[in-house]
């Protein structure tokens, strides 16, 4: 180990995320290099993720972070200095021992996680690489999940499920893909404000419109838009983050309760119909029948996601391996709290014929890791949100400027 690799302090404040909660900034420094990362937080979070610290109280409406920053500034930093930066599990179990919880509660998975994506992003800096060219997958610039109608915990709109994203697989390359989205985007908003009024064109947390509609109308709308910008056969993705309209032991569809055997046959017409290419969250967090009975009728026609039912997590991803009941990974890195855990998540899910998908989360910053990630990974999918909102669209443009040296796209063949 040279003296250029050796961490040389580690620090962290608090600063706000896009929906003006305070989340974490934590900077790792070596001799001559140095990565800061900002940790983003969900609004549909499963119960089994990583535990988040906060403060509690009156302070930002119990929201304040000042705990975790603490925790990074008192008891991750001296205990991290003087190991080699290029050591990312060295670092990160460390961490965890640290810690010393199974759910990362004590330091808080917002800490360790900030000090985990900026050490490895001080690492980068030191080798003179950028953060992506230290993962090992085939480098590729992925298919962009845009959510651009939102439901459910997103937006107050009625609309039971949370996500509907474009998904230009298709395209030739990556600049074709993200022009179809903002075209396909900007038809959209004017077929809204037709139908609904120009009240209706402002955006929710992820950047998508909010209309007034139900569950099954919003592809509608998005298929009439996609037309009207010249991507007619543009695909179609839905997040129906399941576990948000799950009561009582029933699902609440258009103020029915509603069975597992109605959800299948809703999520087979919407398939049909729209040719939906992913399903994310179709069931509750822990319904893994309905999952594995939903993969098996629909699981050779699309992906069937697993958000709040795998959350990131080895032990989860094993499960649904056994019971066939997804076979898409969606990945989050601050659902397990370390960016180690998170690649043998997705190396888990690669190995036993899983998709991945990378995301972002409701709560973001203009931290545009994630895309480094999904580049690093060559996974060939990513979730960032709709074409609009700074913290969105700078994942979006850092995608553009590795495109420029990372020409492989990868389109139709992540399927």
């Amino acid at each position: 180990m040279t003296e250029a690799f050796t961490i040389k302090n580690v620090s962290s404040r608090w600063v706000l995320d896009s929906r003006g909660t305070p989340t974490i900034s934590a900077t790792v420094s070596t001799k001559n290099a140095s990565g800061t990362a900002l940790v983003p937080s969900g609004a549909s979070t499963g119960v089994h993720e990583a535990v988040e610290l906060r403060d509690g109280g009156k302070a930002f409406a119990s929201k304040g972070v000042k705990k975790a920053v603490n925790n990074i500034n008192r008891i991750l930093s001296p205990a991290l200095k003087g190991i080699d930066v290029r050591r990312q599990k060295e670092i990160d179990s460390k961490s965890i021992k640290l810690d010393g919880t199974k759910n990362k509660q004590r330091l808080g998975a917002n800490a360790i996680l900030g000090v985990s994506l900026a050490a490895f992003r001080a690492s980068a800096a030191s080798q003179n690489k950028q953060p992506f060219q230290l993962l090992k997958g085939k480098f590729t610039i992925p298919i962009p999940f845009s959510n651009v109608i939102n439901g459910g915990k997103h937006a107050g709109s009625g609309i039971e499920l949370q996500e509907f994203m474009l998904a230009p697989y298709r395209a030739r390359n990556f600049e074709g893909a993200l022009e179809s989205v903002c075209e396909t985007y900007y038809e959209l908003k004017k077929i809204i404000e037709t139908k609904c009024g120009k009240q209706y064109t402002g955006v929710g947390d992820e950047g998508g419109f909010a209309p007034p509609l139900n569950s099954k109308e919003p592809l509608e709308l998005m298929q009439a838009a996609a037309d009207a910008a010249g991507y007619p056969k543009m695909g179609f993705a839905i997040d129906a983050a399941a576990s948000s309209f799950y009561k009582k032991g029933a699902y609440v569809i258009g103020g029915e309760k509603r069975t597992v055997d109605w959800m299948i046959d809703f999520y087979e017409e919407l398939v049909e119909k729209h040719k939906l290419i992913s399903i994310e969250d179709p069931f509750h967090e822990d319904d893994w029948l309905g999952f594995t009975e939903l993969t098996t009728a629909l699981g050779q026609k699309t992906q069937i996601v697993g958000d709040d039912l795998l959350v990131t997590n080895i032990e989860r991803i094993n499960k649904a391996i056994r019971l066939k009941a997804c076979n898409a990974l969606l990945l989050k890195v601050n659902q397990i709290g370390t960016l180690t855990e998170a690649l043998a998540a997705a190396e888990l899910a690669t190995k036993n014929k899983m998709t991945v998908m990378v995301s972002h989360r409701s709560g973001e910053t203009e931290d545009a890791f994630i895309s480094d990630l999904a580049v690093g990974l060559g996974c060939g999918q990513i979730k960032a949100g709709a074409p609009c909102r700074g913290e969105r669209t700078a994942k979006y443009n850092r995608l553009l400027e590795i495109s420029e040296s990372v020409k492989t796209y990868a389109g139709r063949s992540v399927f």
